[in-house]
C-alpha cells in the first residue's frame, strides 16, 4: 500500500478525499460569472444526453423490468462522466460545496451565488437540449416508440406525490455526490469513470428524481405537448426535487464526510 501510494497509483484515502472536494469547492465558488455560466449550460446539455440515451433504451428493450432499470441506469452515467471529465459546473455535484463553506473558507454568499448561477445555467443547457432534441426528429424513431417513452417518463414524474419525490430526491443526490466523491478518490480517467457507473446507475435503476435531469425529462414534455403534463406539475416536481437534491448531497453527504476527515482538521478555519 505504501509503495502504491509512493508512485502515485493507489486511490486517494478518504480523508485526502475530503481536502480534495473542500479545495474544488473553493474554487468553484470563486469561479469568475461567464465561465461558471457556460460551464453550467455545458452540464445541463451534458445530463440531458444521458437522459436521451436513457430514453432509448429503455424503449422496447425486452429485457425485464430490473435488467433494463440496471442498464438504463449504466447507460444514463454518461451525463455525469461527461461532467467530470470533460469539465462542467453542475448544480447537484456541487451540492458538495458546503463543506468548503462549513470549513469558513469561502462566505455564504459565494456558495448561493454558485448553486443559484449554476443552476439557472443547467437549466438553460437541459431546457435546451429538450427543444433541441424537439426538433431533430429524433423522438420518431422505431415508429414513434421513443417519443412515447418519452412521455411515459415525463407523465411518471409529474404524477409522483410530493413526499415521493422529496425523499427519491433525497435519496438520488446523496447516490449522485458519491460518485462525485468516489471520483475525487481515482488517479486517472478510467478510474473516475469506473467510480461513476455504479452510484448512478443505482439511483436511476432504484427511480430516484435528479432536478437537472427532469429539466430535460419534463420540459421535452411540455415541448412536444405530452397528455397530463403541465407548467404547474414541472414547477411543483422541480422544486420539491430541487430540495431534496440539496439535503441529499449537501447534508447526508457533504456534511456527514466534513465531520468525519475535516472538522478539526490542522488547515481547517
Amino acid at each position: 500500500m505504501a509503495i502504491a501510494d509512493s508512485l502515485g497509483i493507489d486511490a486517494y484515502k478518504p480523508a485526502q478525499i475530503a481536502a480534495r472536494v473542500e479545495e474544488a469547492g473553493v474554487a468553484k465558488a470563486r469561479l469568475a460569472i461567464v465561465p461558471l455560466t457556460v460551464l453550467g449550460i455545458l452540464a445541463g446539455a451534458f445530463i440531458a444526453f444521458g437522459a436521451m440515451l436513457f430514453t432509448l433504451v429503455m424503449t422496447d428493450h425486452g429485457l425485464g423490468f430490473g435488467p433494463a432499470r440496471l442498464l438504463g441506469g449504466m447507460v444514463f452515467a454518461l451525463g455525469l462522466i461527461l461532467v467530470v471529465i470533460a469539465g462542467a459546473e453542475l448544480f447537484t455535484g456541487n451540492n458538495l460545496i458546503v463543506m468548503a463553506r462549513i470549513d469558513g473558507r469561502i462566505g455564504t454568499g459565494e456558495l448561493v451565488r454558485n448553486w443559484v448561477v449554476v443552476f439557472l445555467a443547467n437549466f438553460i443547457g437541459a431546457f435546451g437540449a429538450a427543444v433541441l432534441v424537439a426538433l431533430s426528429g429524433t423522438l420518431a424513431m422505431h415508429g414513434g416508440a421513443v417519443m412515447e417513452t418519452a412521455a411515459v417518463i415525463a407523465r411518471s414524474k409529474v404524477a409522483l406525490p410530493v413526499d415521493q419525490a422529496f425523499f427519491r430526491a433525497i435519496l438520488c443526490n446523496a447516490l449522485v455526490c458519491l460518485a462525485v466523491w468516489l471520483s475525487f478518490a481515482a488517479r486517472d480517467v478510467a478510474g473516475k469513470i469506473l467510480a461513476i457507473v455504479p452510484p448512478v446507475a443505482a439511483f436511476v435503476a432504484l427511480g430516484f428524481e435528479h432536478s437537472i435531469a427532469n429539466i430535460y425529462f419534463i420540459g421535452l414534455a411540455l415541448v412536444t405537448g405530452v397528455e397530463g403534463v403541465t407548467l404547474a406539475g414541472f414547477v411543483v416536481n422541480l422544486l420539491v426535487v430541487t430540495i431534496g437534491n440539496v439535503i441529499g448531497g449537501g447534508g447526508l453527504v457533504g456534511l456527514a464526510y466534513w465531520f468525519c476527515y475535516r472538522m478539526g482538521a490542522p488547515d481547517s478555519a
